[in-house]
């Protein structure tokens, strides 16, 4: 039982900071969302739309630099110290090529929405929106970097903090730029695009500063030597980190995929699914930080030789994410309009946000138990699979389940959004299962691997 709370502590400490930082960071969304609402339709469509191209892009970023965070807590288990400050600087250069990948690919934005059909004004709001958000692709690579780094020795912390920083720029950034105010250009939509630039590089140079001047990071010398790059650990964090990229892409490109699908069915209809998904993803922020924590702990366990203590952090994480996950859905099912009617006054776009809000907390369960499973998996830095599982579940599954309800006549009358979240919670129960029969079996086997070499120091 001592074993067991002191597990239940550490994990605590370290989801506490992990969850108000993404908080912070989602409520800048809940900011963009809310504050372009009020400017207008087209301008939370926009949002919305241009978020569902910059997100997807950027998660190719986020996942190598995830990669980061077991690598060094494994190190860091092992006491291999001396690792981490090259390990630290080829994650830079694995996520600068994909930083500018990321520039490259959002280049071709207006070909998407071309190819989408969307109307000439939602258009040009989308476009400029974009075009502002990709000056802050530099600062996101230097923040996810040096923030994983950080998480990876179990510091948290500082993930709080820079988030708290975050949000206190973006409030004023965007009261700037949307609305036009203090000389500044009225952008619309397309202010919240230069006011998270302006964000990112905030986060960054905070980041930055404390990393590189906090006396706790001292002894590792992290600029005491410049390494050049190193094919073999570039390759290494790739492949460790672009399983997790794609993951993520698969993921969080289900939902993105979606709104450019219904784009064509009008502002409402796309204000609508935006609200939904912009609270459902603030409830998602409590299993995602349970998962982030577990894998730096699992990844601690593992690097100490510990891999019971692991699969210990695994079902503790279930445990405290299903009592979450319990409590949101019933919110979400109860409360759904009256929490849309904090995005907009429209009372269609209400209506409808509380239709797709109560679908969404049937996913919760799910959702939960597949981002902690895959979360210990990276643990265990065992991606690859994960990936595949993910690829099926959310996309040949999840999507098309959702198009044909969605679009088509083919089962019943077509649903519209409701028929794409049908779909996705599809798609997410699918994942569930499959990366915790995944994860069960890579336990096992950690533990045989184990079991063999103390009969080997044994004799």
């Amino acid at each position: 039982m001592a074993v067991v709370t002191k597990e239940l502590v550490k994990l605590a400490r370290l989801t506490g900071p992990i969850l108000i930082a993404q908080l912070t960071q989602m409520l800048m969304s809940v900011v963009d969302t809310v504050m372009a609402g009020r400017k207008g339709a087209v301008d939370l469509a926009a949002v919305s739309v241009g978020g569902s191209i910059f997100v997807p892009i950027t998660l190719l970023i986020f996942g190598l630099a995830l990669a980061l965070a077991p690598i060094i807590s494994h190190f860091d288990g092992a006491r291999r110290h001396r690792r981490i400050a090259n390990m630290l600087q080829q994650g830079f250069y694995a996520c600068a090529i994909f930083g500018v990948i990321a520039m490259l690919a959002m280049s071709g934005s207006s070909h998407i929405l071309d190819a989408m059909g969307v109307e000439p004004e939602f258009r040009a709001t989308t476009l400029e929106y974009l075009y502002y958000i990709a000056f802050g692709i530099p600062a996101f690579v230097i923040y996810v970097v040096l923030r994983n780094f950080c998480e990876g020795l179990a510091n948290t912390m500082p993930s709080l903090v820079i988030g708290l920083i975050g949000l206190a720029v973006n409030i004023p950034a965007n009261y700037i730029f949307i609305y036009g105010h203090f000389g500044a250009p009225e952008l619309g939509g397309a202010g919240c695009g230069l006011a998270s630039a302006l964000v990112l590089w905030a986060m960054a140079i905070s980041m930055a500063i404390y990393v590189f001047t906090a006396r706790r990071y001292q002894k590792l010398r992290l600029l005491r030597r410049w390494y050049a790059p190193n094919f073999d650990d570039v390759a290494y964090v790739v492949r460790i980190g672009f399983p997790i990229s794609m993951s993520l892409f698969f993921e969080v490109s289900l939902f993105a995929i979606i709104a450019l699908l219904i784009s064509p069915l009008g502002a409402v209809i796309v204000s609508a699914h935006q609200i939904a998904l912009n609270i459902s993803s603030l409830v998602y922020m409590v299993p995602l930080s349970i998962s982030m924590a577990v894998t730096l702990r699992v990844g601690f366990a593992l690097g100490a030789g510990e891999p019971k203590n692991a699969l210990l952090s695994f079902k503790l994480a279930m445990w405290i994410g299903g009592l979450f996950a319990a409590i949101n859905g019933l919110i979400m099912w109860l409360a759904g309009q009256w929490l849309a009617s904090l995005y907009t006054p429209n009372a269609e776009i209400i209506k409808l946000a509380g239709t797709l809000m109560g679908l969404a907390a049937i996913f919760t369960l799910s959702d939960t138990f597949q981002a902690i499973a895959m979360g210990t998996l990276r643990g265990y830095k065992d991606t690859k699979y994960p990936m595949v599982m993910a690829f099926i579940s959310y996309w040949p599954f999840g999507l098309s389940v959702g198009m044909v309800l969605g679009l088509t006549d083919w089962v019943v009358p077509a649903m519209g959004a409701a028929g794409f979240w049908i779909g996705i919670i599809s798609g997410l129960s699918v994942a569930a299962v499959l990366l915790n029969a995944r994860l069960y079996r890579v336990a096992r086997r950690y533990q045989r691997e184990q079991f063999r070499q103390q009969l080997n120091s044994a004799d």
